[in-house]
């Protein structure tokens, strides 16, 4: 009926292998699509897409068997899918597929209708209780085509294409992000609230590192929640004072990816599997998807960006120097954006 949000681990995994599992029982069900990055062939979400494909249905699996750590693994998810009759593919030569997205095509009333899942995280049942991700569910049209489109280009059978509204790395993404930054800086420079906010695993990029660095010297107010590597600078006097960086380090590993731009009161809100770095930007297969319902947009803004910036429990800020420190609550209540989320959500 409407789009549906996840953020797990605070709300279950279980609703992600379910809508999988009753897709493989629906007799109208006519295909199923995954992509497989990290998994493993005992999965319960594995199990039914077999069931699935034994079953007659069209189900096609895109596995990156380069996923590290996972290798040996993959190559067995693969034989098993190859067994049931499952279309196994591997993506684009040259670029690890790195997407999280599933698609459902359902024979409704003479007309075929897609329904699409789009993450932050991987396909696997065990890390979904570890991780925070942003899972999104949607019947959205334009969506789903794009999703489609993606499992063309991923099987061969389709050229790059335009999306309508879904960005993707190695072509759109990149550039989408830049552009979203430069509106920010001409937004400052005339004076006008201009604000980013970015969760995300790494930032490497010099191209967005820069970007960002230009932006500050406009003006614009930068809070960056990095978890891992951070190649930027912040708080230098003249370059990027107007930038704040801090990495939470708590019970879950926080492993979503946020990106938000003011862009005029418009408030532009992604999500998606790629991190701030010239592996995701340039050498992989990334999809990011936009927040278009206004009431999840918001829900992803409190929940993973505004919530952790006001984090005191489980915070370490960066300094000028390149040097964490852990941020103290001393006099203030304590607040912790993952307890508060154990308890609001689950």
């Amino acid at each position: 009926e409407n789009d549906i949000l996840l953020h797990h681990p605070y709300q279950s995994f279980a609703v992600v292998v379910d809508f999988i599992r009753q897709a493989t029982l629906d007799p109208d069900v006519i295909a199923i699509k995954q992509t497989l990055y990290r998994t493993h062939p005992q999965s319960s979400m594995v199990q039914a897409l077999i069931e699935a494909a034994r079953a007659g249905k069209e189900v096609t699996a895109v596995i990156e068997l380069r996923a590290r750590f996972d290798e040996e693994s993959n190559i067995r998810l693969a034989n098993h899918l190859q067994e049931a009759g499952a279309l196994v593919v591997y993506g684009i030569v040259g670029f690890k597929t790195h997407a999280k997205m599933t698609l459902v095509v359902r024979r409704e009333k003479n007309k075929l209708r897609r329904y699409a899942h789009l993450g932050t995280g991987n396909y696997h049942e065990r890390t979904a209780k570890e991780y925070t991700d942003i899972g999104l569910l949607t019947y959205d049209n334009d969506v789903t085509r794009d999703v489609q489109k993606l499992f063309q280009t991923l099987t061969g059978m389709g050229k790059t294409v335009k999306l309508a509204k879904l960005f993707h790395s190695p072509f759109t993404w990149h550039q989408l992000l830049i552009e979203l930054i430069d509106f920010e800086i001409n937004q400052a420079k005339q004076k006008l609230k201009a604000q980013i906010i970015i969760k995300s695993n790494g930032l490497t990029d010099p191209k967005i590192i820069q970007a960002l660095y230009r932006a500050s010297q406009a003006g614009v107010k930068i809070d960056l929640t990095i978890r891992s590597i951070c190649c930027l600078r912040p708080g230098i006097k003249g370059v990027s004072e107007n930038i704040k960086v801090r990495s939470i380090v708590g019970r879950f590993l926080e492993h979503s990816r946020v990106f938000y731009f003011y862009h005029q009161g418009e408030e532009k809100l992604f999500c998606g599997s790629a991190d701030l770095m010239e592996r995701n930007l340039y050498h992989r297969v990334e999809v990011c998807f936009p927040i278009i319902d206004p009431k999840l947009a918001k829900r992803v803004k409190t929940e993973t960006l505004d919530l952790y910036n006001k984090d005191n429990s489980n915070s370490w800020e960066l300094n000028k120097e390149g040097e964490y420190q852990k941020i103290r609550h001393a006099k203030k209540e304590a607040i912790s954006a993952q307890e508060f989320l154990l308890k609001k959500l689950t």
